[in-house]
């Protein structure tokens, strides 16, 4: 129920109903004041958790930023060059939503606080003021009436003339205050109807804008989403297929038969004690030694270095390296090397008799080496019966398996594939299996394959080429990738490129299917990376071009009709010149939009344009859409 009207003659009645309602008025002045106080506390509450949040976020940003991936290996596929921004990406869209976000709100205070302030200060405090002239001069005219009666009736004329015009005055004075405070009050309960709401929805303008924006932004964001990740599951692809590599090579680097192996082709190096002859005695001094097989170059870095005097490496070149007698020197584990630059022979100690028999090894000692055989895992080759196999398990793929989902990713059992390619290699009846008998299912056929063209000799890419593939995959001109593949591609071995042809046909068709079985080109090309290209080296520094092996594969699969299909053009460009500084390359990117320009609202300009855009704006966030009648755009 609203107030009843206070009529400015009832000023002059100034009746107890007139008082009542008038009491009424000033109880709902004082909510109001009060609730003001408390919407301008919270208001400022609100703009102040915004400008802290937008801080908050801008230094999150500032953070991300700030970070740099280190990359081991010299080069980055595109999907790491992709994920190497993504921070700098991120950090750059939060800044943009923060300085949209400050930009909408700094002139919150304006479009809220102030307005209400105002409001509170020139209505309310102004009716307050009113209050008390009206209760100072109501106080004044009943205190003049009750003393203008007790004058008595025997007073001089002039003096009851003189009391009667004191009472007008105040009567006047009165009626005058209280007739400016019923319209005051009423002036109030009228204004705050629009000078308290219209704040209130210029502030809600802004909010709703903002979200409005972010709305935009997100959709600007999602197609980068999607790119960056697809770009961390094939990374992540990539990890899992050279982190299991990685973990083969670390577990035969532990085999103490590897190690030999591995100074077949890598520089021996280690730690040595070289016997040295003084005046007053022999003293053994510990080198950190290494042997170049090619040039039998032998460098001695010495391990305790005097602090008056900095001595660097010694040089060496090796003529001949003989085992030492045991009963000729109190020391174990010593063998004499001969060489160019010294008269008399160099004698060492090794730090074991496994160490020295290694040592002699690679310097060729005469001394001679006993060691268990090296069980080496029997190698297929690349002959007709390598190709039967390899065209009947792709019949009998591309027949029964080719939608099932994860189709090469499913590894079977260990033990059917080694009897399945033992059945199909026995010698005496090679290629006699069936492969659609119920001993064989998919997993076991499509491990066998892998398996098969794992274990030949030389992989199918072959170990001549390796480098130049590799170098290719990592050019940054992707149209010189393509070229290059495709070149070397055509100088594969004959038999080689029949195989590869056929193979690459086959998961193209694989692949084409990729909605059922989830078998994209790059998800393959993580499974047949590591199988069709190889380093003749294995090192980490080879496991780490494993992602390289895979984009290379990609290729293959992915332009199958041009490189199968065509010779390569004579023509191609030449190989681009090795990079001096890291590679720059431009990666997907959301943060290279035109900023938006927005235009301050003032509190004036809100007056002439904020209702109606608010009311669509409003309309929109309910209800999805704007009526089509409507012919102004909501800013």
């Amino acid at each position: 129920m609203g107030h009843p009207p206070l009529e400015f003659s009832d000023c002059y009645l100034d009746s107890p109903e007139f008082r009542e309602t008038l009491k009424c008025y000033e109880v709902e002045l004082e909510r109001t004041s009060k609730f003001l106080k408390e919407l301008i506390k919270d208001g400022n509450s609100v703009i102040s958790a915004i400008r802290g949040y937008s801080v908050a976020v801008q230094k999150f940003s500032q953070t991300l930023s700030m970070f740099q991936f280190d990359v081991i290996g010299d080069s980055l596929t595109d999907d790491e060059i992709n994920i190497a921004q993504s921070f700098q990406e991120f950090a750059g869209l939060l800044q943009e939503v923060e300085t949209d976000r400050m930009m909408l709100v700094q002139n919150a205070s304006d479009l809220l606080i102030k307005p209400l302030e105002k409001f509170r200060k020139e209505q309310i405090g102004v009716t307050k003021e009113k209050k008390k002239r009206f209760e100072k001069d109501s106080e004044k005219y009943y205190s003049q009436v009750d003393k203008h009666l007790s004058l008595s009736a025997k007073k001089k004329e002039t003096q009851l003339q003189e009391a009667d015009e004191i009472l007008d005055k105040e009567r006047v004075n009165f009626y005058e205050s209280s007739v400016e405070y019923v319209y005051q009050i009423q002036q109030v309960q009228d204004r705050k109807k629009f000078d308290v709401v219209e704040p209130v929805l210029a502030f809600l303008h802004s909010v709703l804008t903002l979200n409005n924006l972010t709305v935009e932004m997100t959709r600007d964001f999602m197609p980068y989403k999607q790119e960056l990740q697809l770009s961390l599951q094939n990374t992540r692809n990539n990890y899992e297929s050279t982190r299991e590599e990685m973990e083969e090579l670390m577990k035969r680097m532990k085999h103490p038969s590897q190690i030999g192996k591995m100074h077949s082709f890598l520089p021996m190096e280690g730690y040595l004690y070289c016997q040295e002859k003084w005046a007053l005695g022999v003293s053994w001094v510990k080198y950190y030694v290494k042997y170049h097989k090619e040039g039998r170059r032998l460098v001695m870095v010495p391990c305790e270095q005097k602090t008056t005097t900095k001595q660097g490496p010694t040089q060496l070149t090796l003529k001949s390296c003989i085992r030492r007698k045991t009963e000729s020197i109190d020391k174990r584990f010593c063998f004499d090397v001969e060489t160019n630059e010294r008269n008399a022979p160099v004698t060492f100690q090794a730090l074991s008799e496994g160490d020295r028999k290694l040592w002699m090894e690679a310097m060729d000692g005469k001394e001679p080496i006993y060691h268990s055989p090296i069980h080496k895992q029997a190698e297929m080759e690349l002959n007709e019966t390598g190709f039967k196999f390899v065209r009947k398990c792709i019949n009998y793929i591309e027949t029964k398996g080719v939608t099932q989902e994860g189709v090469y990713r499913t590894v079977g059992s260990n033990i059917q594939v080694q009897k399945l390619l033992n059945a199909f290699f026995d010698p005496t009846n090679p290629g006699d299996v069936d492969l659609h008998s119920s001993d064989w299912d998919i997993k076991t056929i499509t491990s066998a394959l892998k398996f098969y063209l794992r274990s030949l000799s030389e992989p199918l890419m072959t170990y001549s080429l390796h480098r130049d593939l590799m170098c290719a995959a990592k050019s940054d001109n992707l149209d010189f990738r393509l070229t290059e593949i495709h070149s070397l591609t055509y100088k594969l071995p004959e038999k080689n490129r029949e195989m590869l042809e056929m193979l690459i046909k086959h998961l193209v068709n694989v692949c084409s299917h990729s909605e059922d079985n989830l078998m994209t080109p790059s998800n393959m090309a993580v499974i047949f990376g590591p199988t069709l290209l190889r380093a003749k080296e294995e090192t980490v520094a080879a496991m780490l071009d494993i992602k390289f092996q895979n984009i290379v594969v990609e290729i293959l699969i992915e332009d199958y009709k041009k490189i199968f299909s065509n010779m390569p053009d004579s023509s191609a460009p030449p190989i681009p010149p090795p990079r001096i500084t890291p590679r720059k390359r431009q990666p997907i990117t959301i943060s290279k939009r035109p900023p938006r320009v927005f235009q301050a609202l003032s509190h004036d300009h809100f007056h002439a344009e904020c209702f109606s855009d608010v009311v669509l704006l409003v309309f929109f966030f309910f209800f999805g859409n704007i009526p089509k009648h409507t012919c102004r755009v909501v800013s």
